[in-house]
C-alpha cells in the first residue's frame, strides 16, 4: 500500500473530493484505485473561517510498483524521497508497518507470576500486555470494580461522602476512567506502542476514529465499559484480578554482593504474595505506598509538578475565538486550547488537561482535603469549557513543607487541607470570579457563568489559597491569555481550587533493564512512577514495562537452564 501525506481540503468538501485529491496525486485513473483508508484526519483552523481538513491515506492500487519507481521511492524504505530542497517528493511513501510485534512468549513453566500493582491505564496495559504474551499476571487493584467505584464516586459529588479506598483516583481504570479520556500524547513512538493502546481501546469498544482523528478522545462513560471489556480479556488469557486488595509492603531481601531483590508483596489483609517481579504501576495519589516504599529503601526522588485552579467559559466563547462562522460544525466538535505564558517571575503558566463541553470534578482521595480535576463525555455537550491554570514547581519550593523526596506531597496535602476549609469543611470547593481575581476583592455570586463542580462552589477569596509565587504569576498570565482567545479574562468566568494532581511529586526511578535503580525485580510505572501524562502515555509505558518484565523472566529461566 501507499500512504500519502498531506492532502488539504476544505471543511465542507464534497464526499468525492478525497477520491479525487488521491487521484490527481498519483496520476492514476478512477479504476486503478482499489482502494483506501483515512490513516489520519487533522484541521488547520489558523484562518478563521476558512479551516482546513488535512489528510493521510492509505491507498490500494495496482499500480503501486511503478508508482514507487515513478516516484522515485524504494517499496522497503521507510521514508520517501527527498527532493535538493530536503522535502518529501510528493508526500508519498510506502505505507509503514504500525503492527505491534510481541517481545516474548512466556515458557512452558515459570516458577512464580509476575504481579502488577494498580489497574490504571498503565497497569492495565501491563497486565494486558503480560497476558497475552503468556504470563499470566496476578494484578492488585486497591480499588473496586469500575463500576461499583462509579457509586462510590457519586457518593462524594452528589451526596458529600468519600470513601478513601473507591473514588476518582482509586479503581479499575485509574484517574484516567473519570477524566476527558484524551487518547494524544506528545511522546516519542517509534515502535508504535501508542498504535497498540489504540487498537486494544477499539476492540474493547471505543469508536474506530481514534485511530485517525488528531486529536482522539473517548469519554468517561464508555471508559467504564472498555475497562470492563479489557479486564474479560485479561483472565481469558490465564491473568488473575483482584480488587480491593491493597499492597501494604514490599518484601525485599539482600544478596551475598549488597543487591537487593524483590520476593513479593503484603497486602492489607496481611496475605502474602510471592513474586520476583513487581510492576508498581502505581497512580499519582498513591501517598501512602510512596511512604512505605521509602521506608524500606526503594529509591525515590522528588520532581516538579504543577498547582494552580479549574478554569470555566461557557463552551461557545472558546468554539467562536477558536473556529469563528465555523463554530458548530458536527467535524470540529467542541473546540479545545492550548496556552502558555513565561512570566516575570520566572514561573511559567500553562493550560492542563482542558476539557471541552465538560465539567470540573471532585477528585480528593483523603478525608478532609478538596482537589479538582476536569472531566467530559464524548459528546462534550456541556454548556462549559474547563481547564487547569497551573503553576510549575520544582523541588526547591518544597523545602517550606518538608525534607526528602515526599516533600512534594507535604505540600499537596497543605493546600488541599486549606482549600477544604475555604470551601466550608464539606467537600464543596472555594472558588473565585476572575474579574475578582485579578482584581483582589472577594467574590459574592455568579455571573453568566456558573460552575459545574458538585459538591459545589462557595464563593469567596483564592488569594491564599496557593503560594503567594503562584497567585501572582496566574494573575498576570490570565490577561496574557486574554489576548490569545479573546474573552478568557471575561469577568463572570470561574475559578475553582485546588488543582494539586496535575502529576506525580516524585519519582520512583529505574534504570534502561526497567528495574528500580536499587531493587531488581520491582519495575516503576506510569505516572505515579513520574514516567507518564494521561491515558496514551501511561498505556504506552505500561507496555514497555511488560516487555521488560518478560525479558527478565526469560533471562532468568536461561540462566537456571
Amino acid at each position: 500500500m501507499l500512504r500519502l501525506t498531506d492532502i488539504k481540503l476544505p471543511l465542507d468538501h464534497a464526499e468525492s473530493a478525497l477520491t479525487d485529491a488521491i487521484l490527481a496525486r498519483l496520476g492514476i485513473a478512477a479504476d486503478e484505485l482499489g482502494g483506501y483508508t483515512v490513516a489520519k484526519r487533522s484541521y488547520d483552523a489558523r484562518k478563521r473561517g476558512a479551516i482546513v481538513l488535512i489528510y493521510s491515506v492509505d491507498v490500494e492500487t495496482p499500480r503501486e510498483a511503478d508508482l514507487l519507481q515513478r516516484l522515485q521511492l524504494d517499496a522497503g524504505a521507510a521514508a520517501p524521497a527527498r527532493g535538493d530542497n530536503g522535502k518529501p517528493l510528493h508526500n508519498v511513501m510506502p505505507t509503514p508497518d504500525t503492527s505491534y510485534k510481541f517481545v516474548a512468549k512466556a515458557p512452558a513453566t515459570m516458577p512464580l507470576r509476575p504481579i502488577v500493582i494498580g489497574m490504571g491505564p498503565c497497569g492495565l496495559f501491563a497486565g494486558l500486555v503480560l497476558a497475552q504474551m503468556g504470563f499470566r499476571p496476578i494484578i492488585l487493584e486497591r480499588g473496586k470494580a469500575v463500576r461499583e467505584r462509579t457509586v462510590d464516586t457519586f457518593g462524594l459529588w452528589r451526596r458529600k461522602v468519600l470513601n478513601p479506598e473507591s473514588n476518582v483516583q482509586f479503581g479499575e481504570g485509574g484517574a484516567g476512567t473519570f477524566s476527558d479520556g484524551k487518547l494524544h500524547s506528545q511522546i516519542g513512538d517509534k515502535l508504535h506502542h501508542g498504535r497498540k493502546v489504540l487498537r486494544e481501546f477499539v476492540l474493547a469498544g471505543a469508536p474506530e476514529e481514534i485511530e485517525y482523528v488528531s486529536k482522539p478522545h473517548i469519554g468517561t462513560f464508555r471508559l467504564v465499559s472498555m475497562v470492563e471489556h479489557m479486564r474479560a480479556t485479561i483472565e481469558s488469557l490465564g491473568g488473575e484480578i483482584r480488587f480491593s486488595s491493597r499492597v501494604d509492603d514490599v518484601l525485599i531481601e539482600t544478596d551475598a554482593a549488597g543487591h537487593r531483590h524483590v520476593r513479593g508483596v503484603t497486602l492489607a489483609t496481611g496475605e502474602e504474595l510471592r513474586a520476583d517481579h513487581v510492576v508498581m504501576a502505581l497512580g499519582h495519589s498513591a501517598r501512602d505506598t510512596f511512604a512505605m516504599l521509602h521506608e524500606r529503601g526503594v529509591f525515590l526522588e522528588a520532581k516538579p509538578f504543577s498547582i494552580g485552579f479549574r478554569i470555566e467559559h461557557p463552551q461557545s466563547l472558546i468554539d467562536q475565538a477558536r473556529f469563528g462562522p465555523q463554530a458548530g460544525h458536527p467535524l470540529l466538535g467542541a473546540a479545545d486550547y492550548k496556552l502558555v505564558h513565561h512570566c516575570r517571575n520566572g514561573r511559567s503558566v500553562y493550560s492542563f488537561c482542558m476539557c471541552p463541553g465538560g465539567t470540573v470534578v471532585a477528585a480528593a482521595s483523603e478525608p478532609g482535603r478538596v482537589v479538582t480535576n476536569g472531566m467530559s463525555q464524548y459528546s462534550r455537550n456541556e454548556r462549559n469549557a474547563n481547564a487547569g491554570i497551573v503553576v510549575g514547581i520544582a523541588p526547591e519550593d518544597y523545602a517550606a513543607y518538608g525534607e526528602g523526596p515526599l516533600a512534594g506531597v507535604a505540600l499537596q496535602r497543605h493546600w488541599e487541607s486549606h482549600a477544604f476549609v475555604l470551601g466550608g469543611g464539606e467537600y464543596e470547593a472555594p472558588g473565585q470570579l476572575v474579574g475578582d481575581f485579578l482584581r483582589d476583592r472577594p467574590s459574592r455570586e455568579f455571573g453568566a457563568v456558573l460552575p459545574s463542580y458538585t459538591p459545589g462552589v462557595r464563593l469567596g477569596d483564592l488569594g491564599q489559597s496557593l503560594p503567594d509565587y503562584a497567585i501572582a504569576a496566574i494573575r498576570e498570565a490570565l490577561p496574557a491569555f486574554d489576548k490569545q482567545i479573546k474573552g478568557f479574562a471575561m469577568h463572570d468566568a470561574v475559578l475553582t481550587g485546588v488543582e494539586t494532581r496535575t502529576s506525580s511529586p516524585l519519582r520512583i526511578t529505574r534504570g534502561g533493564d526497567g528495574y528500580s535503580v536499587n531493587t531488581r525485580g520491582l519495575f516503576p510505572a506510569g505516572e505515579g512512577a513520574g514516567y507518564a501524562g494521561g491515558i496514551l502515555s501511561a498505556g504506552v509505558d505500561g507496555i514497555k514495562t511488560a516487555e521488560a518484565v518478560a525479558m527478565s523472566i526469560l533471562a532468568g529461566v536461561a540462566r537456571a537452564a
